[in-house]
């Protein structure tokens, strides 16, 4: 069965100006890279954009309506001191939450085994209320509450190995006991979350690393402890916020896995999908910030995707 490949050309227009990691040509890494041999699998399709509503299954109405009131119809606008908006970012951004969407309804609907987004920006620092690190809204977490939305698709999880922690995706997640959330990330790091011991109503399984650490500790990380909870938590869908800024090439921190590290983890991951989920996963881009390094993890990604 193929895989679904979501992406838009608004994503590209979501310009975070001069020198700004978070830049359209990360996308157009990742596109060039999944547009060469071996890819012929990917079933490409258009992302809608999502409405109101979905986004309130996460965000509040007014935080949504913040956000779009504050893109600039010229230039600029920082949400955050990181964040940055521009006339572009408010379509990029309900792209970006749209692949979520269709994609959770197409492999629930079994059009495909599984799909991967490659959109921005990027969403799961993105907290209920507050744009941050790069993000406006949490595309992962909107995708989670789609499914949910579904009837037999109540145990959603989302697994993320992002160097960042996933802070807002763990905010949407601690007290909703049919969500699990688990993730290996720096620590400590931006955003300053993702202890061990923060551990929501039982559903959230954070793996810290130090600075440093490279493919053994990140492989233990996930042998030891995440892996382990999800397939005890048996879920019915899994998402993958795959960040790719763990590469040892990314100047943006500091733990040192490369693109077969990244291969090995999704294919660990698919088998557990395969155990409970009937091989259902969404995955969607997060980070990554050096372009070869960034094209050759998702690559890799995707190729375990597609032979899960």
């Amino acid at each position: 069965m193929t895989t679904l490949y979501y992406t838009h050309e608004a994503c590209l227009r979501h310009d975070t100006g001069p020198g700004h990691p978070e830049c359209a040509e990360r996308l157009r890494a990742v596109d060039a890279a999944l547009d060469g041999p071996g890819f012929g699998a990917l079933e490409r399709r258009v992302p809608p954009l999502a409405d109101a509503d979905a986004l309130g299954a996460v965000h509040r109405d007014d935080y949504v309506q913040s956000v779009l009131d504050a893109i600039p119809a010229t230039g600029y606008a920082r949400l955050d001191p990181d964040t940055v908006v521009s006339e572009g970012s408010g379509e990029a951004a309900l792209r970006a939450a749209g692949a979520l969407i269709a994609a959770v309804d197409a492999v629930n609907a079994g059009e495909a085994k599984n799909a991967f987004c490659a959109v921005r920006p990027p969403g799961h620092h993105a907290v209920p209320g507050r744009a941050m690190g790069f993000c406006l809204f949490n595309n992962v977490a909107i995708g989670a509450a789609r499914a949910r939305s579904k009837p037999g698709l109540q145990r959603v999880a989302v697994v993320d190995f992002d160097v960042h922690h996933g802070n807002g995706t763990q905010a949407a997640f601690a007290a909703e006991p049919e969500l699990f959330f688990g993730s290996s990330h720096q620590y400590p790091f931006y955003p300053g979350s993702g202890g061990a011991g923060e551990t929501g109503c039982g559903n959230i399984v954070n793996a810290p690393l130090p600075a440093g650490a490279g493919p053994t500790e990140f492989r233990a990380a996930w042998t030891d402890r995440i892996l382990p909870a999800l397939d005890a938590f048996a879920p019915q869908l899994v998402l993958i916020s795959a960040g790719f800024d763990a590469h040892a090439a990314d100047p943006l921190a500091a733990i040192n896995v490369d693109e077969e590290d990244f291969r090995w983890i999704t294919a660990e991951i698919a088998a557990i999908a395969e155990s409970h989920a009937e091989g259902r996963i969404v995955s969607t881009l997060e980070g990554g910030y050096d372009l070869d390094a960034l094209a050759a993890s998702a690559a890799a990604h995707v190729a375990a995707l597609i032979a899960a």
